[in-house]
């Protein structure tokens, strides 16, 4: 007899959505089960770049000090070079993941956190970790086969790759946080967009302790332009740091029309050593593998039941460092509805938000990453690459910017050009922290949307409903400092408001016991819980201090109330109750 174990969600994968939605499900109280087909969580260190809304989401979870411990801080990755190899002539650089001295005050004012470089092969356990403590049911060598849907739930056959036996998990809700190949994205027919397999790529992961090289130029990439290489391939290729500087990733590609090349170790070792420009170098090959370039997103995130996140729903390049910070993204802002609804708090239809809210950013992130490829060939350009007829005139013309001529020096200033032009692709600021929502889930106050000076570049800190709530540092009365973020989170709702604003703690106590939610009521200002000593939130609220921040257990602004009066209570009902899908929550609802 076939088995069957029952939970309320299943999610499908550990990678970076799947094992951030065991943690964050696992976190709110909700019996989830993640599965993995493989023995245990990714082997290779595949996405890196940790941005400070991700942060944000791992310090919600409150795993941040584990994942500082393992990561490359922020101030080790900004020196981005690009050269011939490690050891030979350099091009040129640029400042990178806000490490310039003009960008750094951007970063350090809109969050309490700080991005890193933490491999995804040290996240994942940390996550997984995390998950399983909390009461998630963890299952490796597990793979999924498909599921069927009805009205009451989803059955989902699996099979142990260990005994060779099939069984069913029959749960409220399943994700599919499965990868680029999605097999729960397939199964649906969930509709895509774009083209996947547009280039190819080799991975090769080694250890050589390359200190001599770029210790002095600590960066997290190094772009390694080699025309004509004796190895084949496209001439350009990447060396990432793992670990410094000691762990690298060497990247190099290939022409996806003619398929991948046989990849063997010694193969492997002189695309290596050839970028690294030493031979003499001891080189480990750990792990080689090969990847598509892809520029794919899914308009529309879930059926019914069934949601999917993470690289199952958006496919790019890992141009501007967006991959499992999206995942990451897509699981917070999908958990904390599924929370709300299995516990009878919230209608279903809540959960229709994710689509609308997510699908945006899914578009988004793969046409920044795809269109930041277009930001290189201006370099191989301005080197006289593309515009030689041999491989001995490109390097003739690369050396001619080093002569005392006026082309030189036009050649010269259009390589400065080039390289400042890749801004967009590493210090791309407003893509990572600019995400605003809309939707039932965002109840808007009829103000005008802001004006960005540049929506991609910048990030520009809002109350305005649909946007993240600002960070600003405040104080209690010990002394020590919180982050408005922080007062904020862990599947919980909260208000932040000031003098005169006493009365919405009656307001949230109230909608507390209609919903059964739980709100946080925050008061700030002088003699409040919250003292606002450089008064930044005065600034960035957009309120008067009687007024109000609804903020949603994933830290977007839900409602804003200009000031407290008979006619924002009214609101601030309407408002949660629109935010919930409901008007009246009744106990039938935690049963659906």
């Amino acid at each position: 007899m076939q088995q069957q174990r029952e939970t309320d969600v299943l999610v499908i994968g550990t990678g970076p959505a799947g094992a951030a939605a065991a943690a964050l499900l696992a976190e709110q109280g909700v019996a989830c089960m993640v599965v993995n087909k493989y023995g245990w969580t990714a082997p290779t260190p595949r996405a890196h770049i940790t941005n400070q809304r991700t942060m944000e989401v791992l310090r919600d979870l409150g795993v941040e000090d584990e994942v500082i411990a393992k990561a490359t801080p922020n101030d080790l990755m900004g020196e981005n070079t690009i050269c011939a190899s490690l050891a030979g002539e350099e091009f040129g650089r640029i400042r990178t993941w806000g490490t310039d001295v003009r960008r750094r005050a951007d970063y350090d004012a809109c969050s309490p956190t700080s991005m890193c470089d933490i491999p995804q092969n040290l996240l994942e356990p940390i996550l997984i970790n995390k998950a399983a403590l909390g009461g998630a049911k963890v299952r490796f060598d597990t793979e999924y086969l498909g599921h069927e849907q009805d009205a009451s739930g989803v059955t989902t056959q699996l099979r142990d790759r260990l005994t060779g036996t099939d069984y069913d998990v029959r749960s409220k809700y399943l994700i599919g946080a499965d990868g680029a190949n999605s097999q729960v994205v397939s199964d649906l027919e969930l509709p895509l967009e774009g083209e996947m397999g547009k280039s190819g790529s080799i991975n090769m992961v080694f250890e050589a302790d390359l200190t001599k090289y770029v210790a002095h130029r600590p960066s997290v990439l190094y772009w390694v332009i080699q025309p004509g290489s004796d190895i084949g391939g496209l001439g350009i290729g990447v060396v990432r740091m793992v670990r410094p500087w000691t762990k690298w990733l060497a990247i190099w590609g290939y022409d996806v029309e003619k398929g991948a090349p046989e990849i063997n170790e010694s193969f492997a070792r002189k695309i290596v050593h050839n970028l690294i420009g030493d031979d003499t170098v001891p080189v480990k090959i750990e792990a080689t593998s090969t990847w598509t370039v892809n520029d794919m997103y899914a308009t529309r995130l879930h059926d019914r039941r069934v949601f999917a996140a993470g690289d199952a729903i958006h496919r790019h390049p890992p141009t501007n460092g967006l991959g499992s910070n999206t995942s990451i993204q897509d699981s917070f802002n999908l958990c904390w509805k599924l929370a709300h609804v299995l516990k009878g708090r919230a209608d279903p239809s809540l959960l229709d938000t994710y689509t609308t809210e997510r699908a945006p950013v899914a578009r988004q992130i793969v046409t920044r990453a795809n269109k930041s490829l277009g930001d290189f060939p201006p370099i191989a350009m301005a080197l006289g690459l593309p515009q030689a007829g041999s491989v001995e005139e490109m390097y003739a013309n690369m050396a001619a910017r080093k002569n005392e001529t006026p082309e030189a020096a036009t050649q010269r200033a259009a390589l400065r050009e080039a390289i400042a032009g890749t801004d967009y692709v590493y210090n791309a600021h407003g893509v990572e922290m600019n995400q605003r929502y809309e939707g039932p889930a965002i109840v808007t106050d009829g103000s005008a949307p802001e004006v960005f000076a540049d929506a991609e570049l910048y990030h520009l800190a809002s109350s305005r409903p649909g946007a993240p709530v600002p960070h600003c540092w405040l104080w209690r009365a010990d002394g020590s400092r919180v982050s408005t973020k922080d007062l904020c989170g862990r599947g919980r709702f909260a208000i932040l408001t000031g003098i005169g604003g006493d009365g919405w703690k009656d307001c949230a106590r109230e909608v507390a016991e209609r919903h059964g939610v739980d709100i946080d009521v925050c008061l700030i200002g002088p003699g409040q819980e919250f003292e606002d000593h450089y008064g930044e939130f005065a600034m960035l609220r957009g309120t008067t201090d009687s007024g109000a921040i609804l903020v949603r257990p994933d830290f977007h602004v839900g409602f804003r109330a200009v000031c407290f009066d008979a006619d924002a209570v009214s609101r601030f009902h309407d408002a949660m109750a629109s935010i919930l899908g409901v008007k009246q929550i009744d106990s039938t609802v935690a049963a659906q």
